[in-house]
């Protein structure tokens, strides 16, 4: 009597990868961030990444107070607006006072830069989310797209450092640019004298911190809504490009 035949053995699930600690999700947004935008399909906490940013963005201002100062950050921006020869014309002591509270402004912002991140990561998230969701299908919680940007805005921090070394290192009072403090991208080496506001506002466009920024969020969303990477980080390079259109054209007005 012949054997009856011996069925191959069905294979077993397929194992789930183990979960990352904070710590680990970090480090790999950098060196392998697909297994981090993975892991936020188990949980989308986002507090690392932004106490990260916040402390290294609150010692980028200590740095930028203790070298520049913000009365004269506010100088600059004065002396490359629109307003240079109006301003000027004041008298000294009316002038003093428009410093005086531009430097308060400045500070109230630069220091409150941790509450002004949750805020315009928010921005972000809905935007991108809405328009991943609605235009490519994706399946990515809000929690998630939160989270997702925010790990995304980690190579921020690399800005952030060379910030704080150029500062330390002997930056030029008069010539920093809060807007533009480092050398990642095309603008920072333009002359603003003979270059056009919105010639460099596009330029500042060609930045090397934001194009890693931008791959991270498309392999992000493609990891946690089940997206084409190439059509994640199309959908955020243009909605980048049309920001960069807008703002440069405002700055140029």
């Amino acid at each position: 009597m012949a054997a009856a035949p011996v069925l191959p053995a069905s294979a077993g699930p397929t194992p789930e990868p183990a979960p990352l600690s904070e710590g680990a999700r970090i480090v790999n947004t950098f060196i392998a961030p697909s297994k981090t935008f993975t892991d936020l399909r188990r949980n989308a906490n986002w507090w690392g990444p932004w106490i990260l940013i916040s402390i290294f963005s609150l010692v980028f201002v200590y740095a930028m107070n203790r070298q520049v100062g913000f009365e004269q950050i506010s100088k600059n921006q004065i002396a490359h607006s629109s307003r240079a020869d109006q301003f000027d014309k004041l008298p000294a002591d009316q002038q003093a006072k428009q410093l005086q509270l531009s430097s308060k402004i400045i500070g109230f912002f630069a220091y409150g830069s941790p509450l002004m991140i949750l805020f315009y990561f928010l921005i972000e998230t809905v935007v991108l989310w809405a328009t991943l969701k609605v235009g490519a299908g994706g399946e990515t919680s809000f929690k998630a797209a939160y989270a997702t940007v925010m790990y995304a805005g980690l190579p921020g921090i690399v800005g952030a450092i060379l910030g704080i070394v150029s500062l330390f290192a002997g930056v030029n009072p008069e010539g920093f640019d809060i807007n533009n403090p480092v050398g990642t991208n095309l603008a920072y080496y333009l002359d603003p004298e003979t270059t056009g506001k919105f010639v460099r506002g596009m330029a500042s466009s060609l930045d090397l911190i934001s194009i890693w920024t931008i791959v991270l969020l498309g392999i992000g969303f493609a990891c946690t809504g089940k997206v084409k990477r190439s059509t994640a980080i199309t959908i955020v390079a243009v909605w980048y490009l049309i920001f960069k259109l807008a703002t440069s054209a405002l700055g140029a007005m």
